[in-house]
């Protein structure tokens, strides 16, 4: 009579059976810590290639869409007088979103956490705060909060961004004294070639306007002639300051020397530019700047939006040649062809 033997029988009590459990698990959470690093390291190699705020904001956006999707992220910093807003859509969307988080960081009452607003929008701010720096940041969701996991990964990352950020400021403030005009303060020529191909590059790659305005003012020889030099110079400062008192944070003031200004309109059409360039026409008119009982300082204005097609030096020509016919058509006015 043939023997049968029986096979050995593996154990799968329940006290195995949790141990593997937390083995698997375990595992997971390695391979979750192991992927975070990577983007972190990741989020690392983007932000060293970048020097300005603006850029940082740009960089961390792009960084963060495929994890995170959002709308916008802001950057906030009133001690230094900066604030940087990066949103990637376009249109009403974009200046709602815009208009939404300025009016958050207007807010006095400080908050960490979410809430809808406006539009379904939910809001994220975080406080920087140290001994040279405070500043806050946004970030802008529509349609529905972020997750834990959303947040978690935000919370590790701005541990990069806040001292990246820092590197930023103190590059921008280097930057703005060899950059800035130091009789009005605004932006000079240096800054404009800096930052107009960035903002030309992202027009197209987004698909929204972007416009040009050239301001040149009215009868300024009969300032500094009648009146002299330092009154000239008062007067610069003068329409310096209305100009900046119209424009966005978003938009880009130059003076390009002598008495001529530059501005450039973020997503705006010539619609909603001319808008502007009307209140500004009117508001240098109600400075009431007299060089003498007949002649009144003014301020001609040429306006342009951006082709497709065009390069930089084609796109200037154009809106100079505008500015022509404002001054041909009898001055302190606005001219769109």
């Amino acid at each position: 009579m043939a023997s049968s033997t029986k096979e050995p029988q593996i154990s799968t009590s329940l006290p195995n059976r949790v141990e593997l459990e937390k083995v698997m698990v375990e595992l997971d959470n390695l391979k979750k810590q192991s992927e975070r690093l990577d983007l972190l390291n990741k989020l690392h190699a983007r932000m060293a290639a970048e020097l300005s705020v603006s850029g940082m904001i740009e960089a961390y956006s792009v960084w963060l869409m495929p994890v995170v999707s959002h709308e916008l992220i802001g950057y906030n910093n009133a001690n230094r007088n900066k604030r940087h807003l990066f949103c990637s859509g376009h249109g009403p969307q974009r200046r709602e979103a815009i208009e939404f988080a300025e009016q958050l960081i207007a807010e006095t009452v400080p908050f960490q956490g979410s809430f809808s607003k406006k539009n379904g929008r939910y809001a994220y701010k975080w406080i920087f705060e140290s001994t040279d720096d405070a500043g806050i940041f946004l970030i802008l969701k529509e349609g529905y909060e972020l997750a834990h996991d959303e947040i978690d990964l935000v919370n590790n990352s701005l541990v990069i961004l806040t001292e990246c950020l820092r590197r930023g400021l103190e590059y921008e403030d280097l930057f703005e004294r060899a950059s800035n005009d130091p009789l009005t303060g605004l932006a000079n020529r240096r800054v404009f070639e800096e930052r107009i191909h960035g903002m030309m590059d992202s027009a197209r790659r987004y698909k929204y306007p972007l416009t040009m305005i050239s301001m040149d003012l009215d009868r300024f020889k009969n300032i500094n002639d009648n009146l002299g030099h330092q009154k000239g110079d008062e007067v610069l400062k003068a329409v310096a300051a209305v100009l900046k008192g119209a424009v966005r944070s978003t938009d880009l003031l130059v003076r390009m020397g002598g008495d001529e200004f530059l501005l450039i309109l973020d997503n705006t059409d010539l619609k909603n530019g001319r808008i502007l360039a009307e209140r500004l026409c009117m508001a240098v008119d109600e400075l009431e700047i007299w060089a003498d009982g007949e002649t009144k300082l003014g301020i001609s204005i040429g306006m342009s939006q951006m082709k497709a097609d065009e390069s930089l030096s084609q796109w200037m020509e154009r809106t100079d040649d505008i500015l022509y016919h404002a001054k041909a058509e009898g001055r302190s006015r606005v001219a769109v062809v």
